[in-house]
């Protein structure tokens, strides 16, 4: 066509383009290049852990919802939001998160007092834009009560995570022992689907006490493990007293005939892991000591011959 402008190209001189449309096509290729090359560090970046273990950070509430009900001390549910919807809450198995709330007066020198406790979230290390804590509440428990009286939108100050254990060490044993009592599930819960999703070589035998049917926790989730895994993970119930006949666990307390029958034998191949109330700690391995270390192991498995490097206490 007489007066017609050939198409530029933006690149070379020596550019042979005929048409406008493969120099357009090109550009806008080069631009989407571009943008990717922009947007997967961002991309990366939300994914990266929201916690830090040397800084408290604010994670707002968004929900909560009782998982127990008609019982003394009910354990709830609380939901809190990360940052970006494509942030990890980063908590590697098995390890625990900080939370810290100002209860009580101020310190002489002026400063706020805060109460500071160790919570395992219930839901899975790998859920992005929020984690779950499942947590008793106790009428005189300082932070269950400051937690249970936070309306869906506060903020609670978080720092982690905290490593009890590597899964590594978990890994180096055939038999591993899951003693749990109450709200101390939630790092047995971490354990066995983590152990469980990476196929680890090792057999996993759970006992979980509670008061009541009605406090058993996470029910659903322990049976489709059982169910799923029936030669590596095995769940035996225990409550106080059994409120209808067709219990199918135990009633009463954890004695050594019920160790005996489901956990490791005492050996360089077996771990037990144990989690629960103080009573509970006590009469089995001994509590931790007041700066959280492991301290000496007592009760029942000192006395049916576990050494202490066999038994660990979250």
């Amino acid at each position: 066509m007489k007066g017609a402008v050939k198409p530029h190209c933006p690149r070379r001189r020596r550019c042979r383009c005929s048409v406008a449309a493969p120099c357009t096509t090109t550009a806008l290729s080069l631009l989407s290049l571009l943008l990717q090359a922009v947007q997967q560090p961002a991309q990366a970046a939300a994914a990266v852990s929201a916690l830090s273990p040397e800084e408290w950070r604010a994670f707002k509430l968004v929900h909560k919802e009782a998982l127990t009900k008609g019982v003394a001390n009910p354990t709830v549910l609380y939901r809190f939001a990360l940052t970006d919807k494509n942030q990890e809450v980063g908590l590697p198995v098995a390890s625990c998160l900080l939370v810290r709330a100002p209860i009580g007066s101020e310190k002489p020198d002026g400063s706020r007092a805060f109460v500071l406790r160790p919570y395992t979230p219930i839901s899975h290390p790998d859920e992005r834009g929020h984690f779950d804590l499942a947590i008793k509440v106790y009428p005189d428990g300082k932070m269950s009560q400051h937690i249970d009286h936070l309306k869906v939108g506060d903020t609670l100050d978080v720092k982690g995570p905290l490593m009890k254990m590597k899964l590594e060490d978990i890994a180096k044993r055939k038999h591993v022992g899951l003693l749990a009592g109450g709200s101390g599930l939630t790092p047995m819960l971490q354990v066995a689907e983590e152990a469980l999703r990476h196929k680890l070589p090792v057999k996993l035998s759970m006992i979980f006490a509670n008061v009541s049917e009605a406090d058993i926790i996470a029910k659903d989730r322990l049976d489709a493990l059982a169910k799923a895994h029936p030669k590596q993970f095995s769940i035996h119930y225990i409550v106080d007293k059994a409120s209808s006949s067709s219990w199918k666990g135990s009633t009463g307390y954890i004695t050594k005939d019920l160790l005996k029958q489901h956990m490791p034998a005492p050996g360089d191949h077996s771990l037990v892991l144990v989690c629960g109330p103080p009573p509970m700690m006590k009469a089995i391995s001994g509590d931790k000591l007041p700066d959280k270390s492991q301290g000496p192991l007592t009760g029942m498995l000192k006395d049916m011959g576990y050494t202490e490097s066999q038994v660990f206490k979250f």
